[in-house]
């Protein structure tokens, strides 16, 4: 349930107003409460969280707008935020006492409305522990580039190199940003990823978990900085990259290289490497699906009589016969001629589609015959004595 949707958690539509979603908190949280439930304190436990996880960032309208927008990576804090959990919001006196009733509002907060150390430790692991999920060091952004392939790149498919110029993952060190990939306990954090901090104001305590602003939550750090990218895990360099290119790739797919993207912090996978196909338009065919088309110009005589002619493929050359008595932009098939199918087996046809074309100038001699043609054959349109008799 840790990558449902928190609208779904609180079982609120995407448009609820924070009234709604703060009565929808609180009759999860009284349902679950594992004070509740006895009988499956775990569980209840469980869902307590990640109901909680869902209230805190619904109910700041910053934190939501960001998840409403583009998600729970998009808010780059994992379940309490990059600012930590602000306890404010559950030990506030008034607050909680709403959601829960006075009599397990003092049973998990104590008389007064100071946190109750023991149901702390049981349910988020203690001041200072683990909170949910740690951020720890943010992965590495994905990459795009776009790759040029002519009809003949993408009959092959193969390997296409393609030039990237952006930060990426440490060779020498590995992405740890330590000489030898060597790293000791961070001394900040205590090797937890995290620290906290706790006030009490009046009879409310509010404690902040972030994390570790050294070692960004990863609880170790270097022993020594790696000299090539001075401990950063990742260094900008321009680099090349065989990409495979699957035969028969449309124009406009996005191929996808894992890890390929740019780095992230040290000790973080990188991005994914996101490659956008185009495909150059050629001069003799031009492509429908996993099919080609071929545009033959041919004459009178070819049309009337017939022929046997060659044509261009991708994979050389092909005999065609042109049957007698065919019309101009009849289209005839090559199949297997055309592209391998995508990700699927075999490939498509070519077609070629017969021009007829009409003569601008004539000799004297073409003239006569073809004046001599026209007076062996009736003109379409022409109507002689008898077709009055004839069916339409």
């Amino acid at each position: 349930m840790a990558d449902d949707d928190y609208y779904e958690r609180l079982g609120v539509p995407r448009g609820a107003s924070k009234d709604e979603i703060k009565r929808a908190y609180r009759r999860l949280a009284k349902q679950h409460h594992p004070d509740l439930n006895k009988d499956n304190p775990k569980a209840a436990e469980e869902k307590f969280k990640q109901i909680s996880e869902a209230y805190e960032v619904l109910a700041d309208d910053e934190k939501r707008r960001i998840y409403d927008q583009f998600g729970a990576d998009g808010l780059k804090q994992q379940v309490w935020g990059g600012e930590g959990f602000d306890w404010s919001r559950f030990t506030h006196a008034g607050d909680v006492e709403d959601i829960f009733g006075r009599d397990l509002f003092e049973s998990f907060f104590g008389r007064g409305g100071g946190l109750s150390g023991s149901l702390f430790e049981q349910f988020f692991g203690g001041v200072g522990g683990p909170v949910g999920r740690r951020r720890g060091p943010a992965p590495g952004q994905d990459a795009r580039v776009e790759v040029e392939l002519s009809l003949e790149e993408v009959a092959r498919g193969g390997r296409k190199e393609v030039t990237l110029h952006y930060p990426m993952t440490c060779p020498a060190c590995r992405g740890t940003g330590a000489e030898g990939e060597r790293l000791v306990t961070c001394p900040t954090c205590n090797g937890r990823g995290q620290v906290s901090n706790a006030q009490r104001r009046g009879y409310s305590q509010f404690i902040t978990i972030t994390t570790c602003p050294k070692c960004n939550g990863r609880g170790q750090w270097p022993e020594h900085p790696c000299p090539r990218c001075s401990g950063e895990g990742r260094i900008a360099e321009q680099r090349t990259i065989a990409v495979e290119i699957p035969p028969g790739v449309p124009d406009g797919v996005q191929l996808r290289v894992p890890g390929r993207g740019l780095a992230g912090d040290a000790g973080a996978a990188p991005g994914d490497l996101y490659v956008a196909v185009h495909v150059r338009p050629d001069d003799r065919f031009s492509r429908d699906g996993d099919d080609l088309v071929y545009e033959l110009p041919i004459t009178f005589a070819q049309a009337a009589l017939g022929a046997e002619v060659e044509v261009p493929t991708l994979d050389g050359t092909s005999r065609l016969r042109i049957p007698a008595g065919i019309q101009s932009g009849t289209a005839l098939r090559l199949r297997g001629k055309g592209l391998p199918r995508f990700q699927g087996p075999g490939r498509g046809d070519q077609f070629v589609r017969v021009i007829v074309v009409t003569p601008t100038r004539l000799s004297a001699e073409e003239r006569r015959l073809f004046e001599q043609l026209r007076g062996s054959r009736e003109e379409p349109g022409h109507r002689g004595p008898f077709d009055r008799f004839r069916k339409p």
